[in-house]
């Protein structure tokens, strides 16, 4: 009888060193994460679901992914504390670094880090087919939905039509009121820089037939001469069934940022659960078939935090001198 109670005693305690989160054994780790994503109807918010879910499961972390304006925000809120983790367009991220945007104030965000590439973000312009709209140009004076305002496609597409000599009406709100403000003629276009295929854009195709607005090879010159960080970008035919070809457009690389301040050993282990669990992510959304190390190579300006480093440098990416950080 004794050795019976000794038994279960043993497998007690076994079962309750089994239960405890895997920060218990790392006391530098925060009891919990939150990831700032994007508003409802896009790309980050499922992204950030998915890595969220899956960040829980492996580092036994509870992690939260939280609904925001989007890039950013996200910049702001990984400086200020708001959130450990953000998810960001390179774009946004140049502007934040460099303090060069509008949305800075002259202020330069230094205490943000690379972790990871996620994917694309090519520029997508729509209207309803029945507009007869086909060209840019038409769009002068009339109402164009461009997602939040401190989201990539509200930080960018006012700017990019302001170069083309284009004056839409811009008006904000979540990307999944671009489409629903589009279907009610609240809009004449709809236009965003998000990952593909956008929720929003798949939903209101079922409803109505859309016609997306392709760039001019002049407008893409003379986009990139004033934005050199939006390089091409494709989506492919029948991606959306509005599509039966290629689109031909401009985008930028999505990262996931994260605070300078969080334990080196952390990171470490969060970039490596996403790259060793991928086929998981493409299942919250198929733009993670982009989530690879081989695209670390699209930042070129922002230091990897030294966890991130670590991991690349095991699996044999490197990564170049002046994005290590020295601090």
């Amino acid at each position: 009888m004794r050795s019976h109670w000794l038994l279960r005693g043993c497998l007690t305690l076994v079962g309750i060193l089994c239960a405890i989160p895997v920060w218990a054994a790392n006391p530098n780790w925060p009891k919990s994460l939150t990831i700032g994503t994007a508003s409802p109807g896009g790309v980050y918010l499922l992204y950030g679901r998915a890595l969220a879910e899956l960040w829980t499961e492996k580092l036994g972390i509870p992690v939260d992914a939280v609904s925001t304006q989007g890039p950013v925000h996200n910049v702001k809120l990984t400086e200020l504390g708001g959130a450990q983790i953000g998810l960001i367009t390179m774009g946004v991220g140049l502007q934040g670094w460099n303090g060069t945007g509008e949305w800075t104030g002259g202020k330069r965000f230094r205490d943000m880090r690379a972790l990871f590439p996620m994917y694309d973000t090519p520029l997508q312009i729509l209207v309803l087919s029945r507009s007869g709209i086909t060209k840019l140009e038409q769009l002068d004076k009339k109402r164009m939905g461009v997602g939040p305002r401190a989201g990539t496609g509200g930080t960018y597409i006012p700017d990019i039509m302001k170069l083309l000599g284009i004056s839409p009406e811009i008006k904000y709100g979540s990307i999944a009121d671009l489409a629903s403000e589009l279907l009610a003629d609240r809009y004449e276009a709809s236009a965003t820089m998000t990952g593909v295929p956008v929720p929003a854009i798949l939903d209101a195709e079922t409803k109505e037939a859309l016609t997306f607005i392709s760039l001019t090879s002049e407008q893409v010159k003379i986009i990139r001469k004033a934005m050199p960080e939006l390089s091409p970008s494709k989506i492919g035919a029948n991606v959306y069934k509005s599509l039966s070809k290629d689109y031909d457009t401009l985008g930028v690389f999505n990262f996931a940022i994260g605070r300078a301040d969080l334990p080196d050993d952390l990171v470490y282990q969060l970039v490596k659960a996403v790259h060793e669990n991928q086929a998981r992510l493409i299942k919250g959304h198929s733009s993670a078939t982009e989530t690879i190390p081989q695209n670390v190579d699209k930042n070129t300006f922002l230091p990897f935090h030294p966890g991130a480093v670590r991991y690349y440098r095991e699996i044999g990416i490197q990564i170049p001198p002046q994005l290590i950080p020295t601090n």
